[in-house]
């Protein structure tokens, strides 16, 4: 299955770049291949002061070795090798009508000192955060990715939908990162689902991304933007730097494993602004956004 995956995200990576740089038309994806003392590596590509993207990243790993102690305590064992890999990607388009989208695929593999598997599991999803709220775009990205899920099971979209609502919360501003999308982690084989099937369904969630985003992508880019629109979208940025710096699981993992700090902080958005107490205008399109990240709502049937 490893193998399998990883060949997967290695075609992904460079499909996602391809299509990227196509609708960006003037920036390509920078190549920096790293390694990992304790083991492993992986691909970073980032993408910067394009015409449409202002930075970006899409990246792939594939790391192995002792079990780092943070993931001994979470998992009661006090030794173990471990095998991760997967493709994580964050775009910060540079027009404020055109949202930032995140996407995460990945597969986890636990041994024993003998070197058995003694769990694995994939997890992952993706999820749109606009500074300017069209419904029509949130729907086509909720509809991509019921249609993916219902391909698999009718169950997975409500499911993996509402707990993305969860995840993606900033508690300490009660609000919502965005508007959503899939969150799912530990699929594991069950009665009903085979790790083929697991795999199955990840890569059919992974294949349809560029569906769900780049439409919306190409029907925003060209919308003429005031600074005050930039500062917008600027603030908002704020909120989602402190998401992950506060909240996000990946982020953290990265950090307390020794993990790539380039790779890691790459989500970060290159201008962002803080500004003490800021309230949307009463009635403005940017306090509409607001009223929908306090209060999650359902895109589609």
């Amino acid at each position: 299955m490893k193998e399998q995956f990883q060949a997967y995200i290695k075609n992904l990576q460079n499909t996602i770049c391809s299509a990227l740089e196509e609708v960006d038309g003037k920036a390509k994806f920078q190549e920096d291949l790293w390694d990992r003392p304790e083991g492993g590596g992986g691909r970073t590509r980032v993408i910067e002061k394009g015409n449409v993207f202002e930075k970006g990243g899409v990246n792939i790993s594939s790391v192995h070795g002792v079990l780092p102690e943070v993931l001994r305590k979470q998992f009661g064992v006090e030794e173990g090798n471990f095998f991760a890999c997967g493709l994580s990607l964050v775009i910060h388009p540079k027009n404020p009508f055109v949202p930032t989208v995140h996407a995460n695929w990945r597969y986890f593999e636990m041994y024993n000192s003998s070197g058995d598997i003694v769990t694995q599991w994939f997890g992952g999803g993706q999820d749109l955060t606009p500074y300017y709220l069209f419904d029509e775009d949130a729907t086509h990205f909720h509809q991509v990715c019921k249609e993916a899920c219902d391909k698999h099971h009718p169950d997975f979209y409500p499911k993996y939908k509402k707990a993305c609502d969860e995840y993606f919360w900033n508690a300490h501003r009660n609000e919502a990162r965005g508007i959503g999308g899939l969150f799912f982690d530990y699929l594991k084989e069950t009665e009903e689902f085979s790790m083929q099937d697991r795999y199955n369904f990840v890569t059919q969630i992974g294949d349809s991304f560029l569906n769900s985003y780049l439409p919306i992508v190409n029907k925003r880019k060209e919308i003429a933007y005031t600074q005050e629109h930039r500062n917008w979208q600027e603030v908002r940025r704020g909120r989602y730097v402190e998401f992950n710096l506060v909240h996000d699981r990946g982020t953290l993992f990265g950090l307390k494993t020794n993990g790539r700090i380039e790779s890691i902080l790459m989500s970060l958005p290159p201008h962002v602004q803080w500004v003490y107490n800021h309230q949307p205008e009463e009635g403005s399109q940017e306090q509409d956004l607001i009223k929908v990240l306090q209060q999650p709502k359902n895109w589609v049937e």
